[in-house]
């Protein structure tokens, strides 16, 4: 009787100490079939903010996502390739110790071949990171999304050597030169299909997150550069000045009085990124992503590629925001 009584007082000591361990399992479980989801990525098109790709590239895989398939229009093609050709880290490492001088230091003045500017240097160095790779021999299925601005249509790539593709996407027309190619004149996949959603609805994974680098939402992230990058900065910006009164002095007048032309490079941007706007905002009446994580279009211009640090840390906070939402 007393043997029975003390495995009856065991048994209820013992009982909650066992549901509350089944249900932490149960959770953890819960938790890891949440987390261990398969994933169709479409990074769209924003130029320099496309740097906030790395950073939801690198949440992502963090947080236990693993990412199936990227459909990538422009910055997202680059991002993307680089990330199926398993080059990201390089380029990630490549773009952070670039300033804006080094910047200018990638592009050429070319108006005879259809664009301000020609890139064959920048190109040249992500051929070198992911050398003659095709679409096909990579690991993950990849598309990359071009404007033929001659045939009025977009243009997929899904086979054909990776750079090829790359290069096509990224062509912002006018600044950057198109590539001509078997009757085509493709530029920047963002002219047609800034957000490439279409293209993996008929993938075989559990979810799919689209990352809108034209999101008309408050830059409420404010980041912090390493001190060092901050002297490196001052420093710029001195020499910077320096260089403009050298020219004032020159040009024997004081040209500050004067009303500054209209940048073109500023109109050409923000023309484009109403039209894009406005084509992802049709997009995703018809097709909706599992997941939408928002970079704000003011967060950097297109043409800014010295802010690589800023956007990749966007592109983190911004997919933590948004992951949180997820059940």
């Amino acid at each position: 009787m007393i043997k029975q009584i003390f495995l009856q007082i065991v048994l209820m000591l013992l009982l909650p100490l066992l549901l509350f361990a089944d249900s932490q399992q149960i959770k953890k479980d819960s938790n890891m079939q949440k987390d261990n989801k398969t994933v169709s990525l479409v990074l769209g098109s924003g130029g320099a903010r496309g740097y906030a790709h790395i950073g939801v590239i690198e949440t992502l895989e963090k947080k236990g996502y693993t990412i199936k398939s990227i459909s990538g229009s422009s910055m997202g093609a680059l991002i993307g390739g680089l990330y199926a050709a398993g080059k990201l880290d390089a380029y990630k490492k490549w773009v952070l110790s670039l300033d804006f001088i080094d910047t200018l230091k990638l592009i050429d003045i070319s108006l005879a071949h259809g664009g301000i500017v020609n890139i064959d240097s920048v190109y040249q160095k992500i051929e070198q990171m992911i050398g003659d790779i095709t679409i096909e021999d990579l690991p993950i299925t990849y598309m990359a999304v071009a404007s033929d601005i001659k045939n009025r249509k977009k243009v997929c790539f899904r086979e054909g050597k990776l750079i090829d593709a790359i290069r096509a996407s990224i062509a912002i027309p006018t600044v950057f030169t198109p590539v001509i190619e078997n009757d085509m004149i493709l530029v920047d996949g963002g002219v047609l299909e800034p957000l490439p959603i279409a293209s993996v609805l008929s993938d075989d994974t559990d979810i799919i997150i689209a990352v809108n680098l034209n999101a008309n939402i408050q830059n409420t992230y404010h980041i912090e550069r390493l001190e060092k990058e901050k002297k490196a900065e001052n420093r710029l910006y001195k020499k910077t000045l320096e260089l403009v009164d050298k020219a004032k002095e020159a040009i024997g007048k004081d040209s500050s009085k004067e009303k500054p032309p209209i940048d073109i490079l500023y109109i050409l941007n923000k023309s484009l990124d109403a039209t894009q706007s406005l084509i992802i905002e049709n997009t995703l009446k018809e097709y909706e992503p599992d997941l939408m994580i928002e970079i704000p279009r003011d967060a950097c211009e297109a043409y800014e590629f010295d802010k690589a640090y800023e956007m990749i840390e966007i592109g983190i906070r911004a997919t933590q925001k948004s992951l949180e939402t997820v059940k």
